[in-house]
């Protein structure tokens, strides 16, 4: 790594620190400094030059689950149940560790066991909103990243957002937007997405309610809708390709009812378990779902 580059890492507020000030800062806020990016990321015209990152980044793209901070309960619901359908395929779910979708994304890719990175707009050794560090260190405790282009220091302010959107973009090859008004940093990040050669997909909604407009007009300029999540892996896979974890669709062994319903929500949860005891591949028994040995199941 050469001095000059992380100095000019360092560059945009006063004077830069030596190099050797710097990487104790890094090393303080217990970040790499990253120059090295992954090839999806590296490839666009717009790329970051660096990135400073805390746990271990994909080499694979991911998909971007982006939308507003102020989501219905719906939106907060779908957010939950996309993470988790994304993150247990094995596919990376990115966002940007804000309230509302963005963390419920986090949470649901968490609870299925799946990789989650969360690009912030500030400084890698600031956790915003400050609320959502715990659930910053969680992701980083099942394996995932956080990620800026920001030294350790730089403050939150509303112009940096915009551009670490073209980052939570890069790192993905599908951005899908659920709940977003017309003019809202999920809709920036969609239409960067476009720019990149990306597919975006959104989540229709209510025709009246502010918060589905972006999503709606999105849908109207070409987006893919999402209208049904018991199809969204198999619609994914076409431009992801197949699922690292192919038997997504698989019951997990010992688990309770109560265990699907933290992970995916009592409707897909539901779903899931009458699809599987129809095939034959469970039963349920005093609240626990369980996998027969009988002649006649198959597992």
């Amino acid at each position: 790594m050469s001095a000059p580059l992380i100095t000019m890492a360092f560059s945009g507020g006063g004077a830069p620190p030596s190099p050797a000030e710097a990487m104790r800062r890094i090393r303080e806020a217990g970040a790499e400094f990253v120059v090295d990016l992954p090839d999806h990321l590296a490839c666009l015209p717009d790329a970051p030059r660096w990135l400073f990152v805390k746990g271990r980044l994909p080499d694979r793209p991911g998909v971007a689950v982006v939308g507003a901070r102020k989501a219905t309960r719906y939106g907060l619901s779908i957010a939950r149940r996309i993470g988790a359908l994304v993150g247990g395929a094995g596919w990376p779910v990115v966002s940007g560790l804000a309230k509302g979708v963005d963390a419920e994304a986090h949470r649901g890719c968490l609870e299925a066991a799946g990789t989650a990175v969360a690009v912030l707009g500030c400084g890698i050794d600031r956790w915003y909103p400050a609320a959502n560090r715990q659930l910053g260190e969680r992701i980083l405790a099942a394996g995932g990243a956080v990620v800026s282009e920001y030294p350790p220091g730089t403050p939150p302010e509303a112009w940096r957002f915009p551009a670490r959107n073209r980052i939570i973009a890069g790192l993905s090859r599908v951005v899908l937007v659920i709940e977003a008004a017309e003019r809202s940093g999920a809709l920036i990040t969609a239409r960067m997405a476009l720019d990149q050669g990306k597919e975006v997909m959104a989540v229709p909604g209510d025709v009246d309610r502010d918060t589905s407009r972006g999503c709606n007009q999105l849908i109207r300029d070409g987006a893919h809708p999402i209208t049904d999540l018991a199809h969204l892996v198999d619609e994914l896979t076409f431009w992801m390709g197949p699922p690292p974890r192919p038997d997504t669709d698989s019951p997990p062994e010992e688990v309770t009812v109560e265990d699907l319903i933290r992970r995916w929500g009592a409707e897909e949860a539901f779903g899931r378990l009458a699809e599987w005891q129809a095939r034959g591949l469970v039963a349920i028994e005093d609240g626990r779902v369980v996998i027969p040995r009988a002649e006649g199941w198959s597992t």
